[in-house]
């Protein structure tokens, strides 16, 4: 069963339950599904569903950031129980020792002279894994290697 079939039939459970909460995020994954498929004008792959999947936890992330420095922590609440959900269609997220093991090899291959390398060094790292890793955090430990 594909991603998008798993969340429509979560979306399905989720309403009759009369979960409003998990309804109105699935809705939003649902549509964000559709919206990519539009684009492209055929049906998802999966490593571009959960690019979608990636895109919407960045989004709830930088929300959360903004609420509770706007003082509206009912809202940043809210945006962290969506990201849970979204979270739970993800695959498992690594951690910094598996990332910066993965970026070992990706460095290895690379050889990487300075920061006018970071950009090769980011695209080969985020394919290398796969999206079982923050972008924000693979950022922040190539970056550390790279002005070291």
């Amino acid at each position: 069963m594909s991603l998008a079939q798993t969340v429509e039939a979560d979306y399905k459970t989720a309403f009759k339950a009369k979960d409003e909460l998990a309804t109105s995020c699935l809705r939003l994954i649902r549509a964000a599904f559709k919206n990519q498929e539009k684009d492209l004008r055929r049906p998802l792959e999966e490593e571009e569903e959960l690019k979608v999947l990636a895109t919407l936890t960045k989004q709830r992330r930088d929300s959360i950031d903004q609420y509770e420095k706007g003082g509206r922590q009912d809202l940043a609440d809210r945006e962290k129980a969506e990201l849970v959900i979204i979270e739970g269609y993800l695959p498992a997220q690594l951690d910094e020792a598996a990332i910066a093991a993965a970026l070992d090899q990706v460095f290895a291959e690379l050889e990487p002279q300075g920061m006018k390398d970071m950009g090769a060094v980011m695209k080969a790292a985020m394919a290398k894994l796969g999206g079982q890793a923050d972008g924000k955090l693979v950022n922040q430990l190539v970056r550390q290697r790279l002005q070291s």
